[in-house]
This record gives structure tokens, sequence and C-alpha cells, in this order.
């Protein structure tokens, strides 16, 4: 692996993992990062949590506690929608929110988004290539994340969300232009009732070019979640000393 692709973005070496709190409940999500404590700084919440209660608020408890907050809501719908979404999110407080679409979702979605960086999905690491084909995409799957990426990067996006498979083609197509956020991270090789196809470890991830890493079942079925967090905050560390 070239060592140029490993990112070179000033991001506090802590702060690239972040967990994503995948739980039934706020009470729930709020217990998991108080047992977490400083093992991890960024959190992303999903809609799961949206679904369960009073998201906005459970963001505001986050902020209070210093923690950096990642929107995966993956907005879609008509551009003035998406784009009164994103600019009545950026007052929130929140550091990352992800959007899904085309060109016009994602001028919208960049217009008013004040510091908020706003990220555009490029192939969910649930699909894999028989998924892409009922979906109609006859293209490989790498071509359709690196067209969606440059497509993303010339209206303004600030990154992407893309598998730790294709990042390395980002980097060597687009450079350290876009900031490249990996999920489907496993730190073993364990896939047994994984709905997640296109994985990548730690290492692989931020070699192939990943400013930060998604992490969720890891740490959160681990037996000790702390510990865990800090092993694989440790193999972070280790690939940027």
């Amino acid at each position: 692996m070239q060592p140029s692709f490993r990112s070179q973005k000033p991001i506090p070496v802590r702060e690239r993992l972040i967990m994503a709190l995948d739980v039934a409940s706020i009470p729930e999500a709020q217990a998991l990062v108080e047992e977490l404590g400083d093992s991890v700084i960024f959190y992303k919440v999903g809609m799961e949590l949206f679904m369960s209660g009073d998201y906005f608020g459970f963001i505001e408890w986050l902020k209070q506690r210093d923690k950096k907050v990642f929107v995966d809501l993956k907005f879609f719908d008509i551009p003035a929608t998406v784009g009164r979404a994103i600019k009545a999110l950026s007052s929130k407080g929140v550091d990352l929110a992800t959007i899904h679409g085309n060109d016009a979702i994602m001028e919208a979605a960049v217009k008013d988004k004040g510091d908020l960086k706003v990220l555009a999905v490029t192939a969910l690491t649930s699909l894999d290539r028989g998924d892409l084909d009922d979906l109609g995409f006859q293209c490989d799957v790498q071509n359709l994340v690196l067209s969606r990426a440059k497509r993303a990067l010339a209206i303004g996006c600030d990154g992407v969300v893309s598998s730790g498979l294709e990042a390395p083609l980002l980097r060597e197509n687009l450079d350290h232009k876009l900031l490249v956020i990996t999920p489907g991270i496993r730190p073993v090789d364990n896939r047994e009732e994984d709905d997640q196809n296109r994985v990548a470890s730690v290492e692989m991830a931020f070699q192939g070019g990943a400013d930060y890493i998604v992490v969720g079942r890891p740490i959160r079925d681990a037996q000790d979640r702390k510990a865990m967090a800090e092993k694989i905050q440790s193999q972070i560390l280790s690939q940027f000393n």
C-alpha cells in the first residue's frame, strides 16, 4: 500500500474512531456512552435512534459532554426539502451528516450547510454485486463509487461515505480533497450473522486512505466495551505514529 494514501488531514487521532450507536433506545445509547467514557469522542446517531424518542435532545446531551456527532439519516427527498433539512440541522452543533441522491440533491444540501460537513453516500456497504444488479446499476462497484465521489467533490460536498475496499481508488484519483468515512469495520475476522458485505479491517481502512472509521457491533457486542474501544484506538494510533 502506498504511504501517500494515509490520511493527511489534521484530525486528532482519537477522533478518527466513530462509534455507531445502533441501539434501540435513547436510555440505552446514553448508558453506552457513559460506559465508554473517554475511550470514544465521536458518535454516529442513525435512523434507529431517530425513531426511538428525543433524537435532538440526545444530540444536545452528547454535545454537553463534548462529544462530536455524526447524523447518519441519509437525507433523500426533493432537493428543496433536503436543503431545508440540512440548513436546520446546521444549527444543532452537528459535525457530519449524510445525504443520498443526485446532483440536484447534493447542490441543495451544500447551499446552506454552514459549518456542518455534508457527506455523500457512494454505495452502501451492505450491497454486493447482485444487489447492485437488482437496483439497475450495471457498472462495476468501484466505477460507481468513483463516479459518485467525483460528482460530490465538484458540487461542494465535504466528503463521502465509502467502503474501505474503495478508499484507495478514491485517494488515487482524487488525492486527499474529500473526507473519506469508512463504515463496515471489523477488527477480527468474524462474519457470522453479519449484514455487511464489503468490510475492511482497521489497518486496511487507514492504509487505504480513510479519514475516519465507523465501528458499531464489534464494540457494542464486546464483553468489555471500553477495552474493545481502547484496543481499536491503539490500532488507529499505530497507523499514525
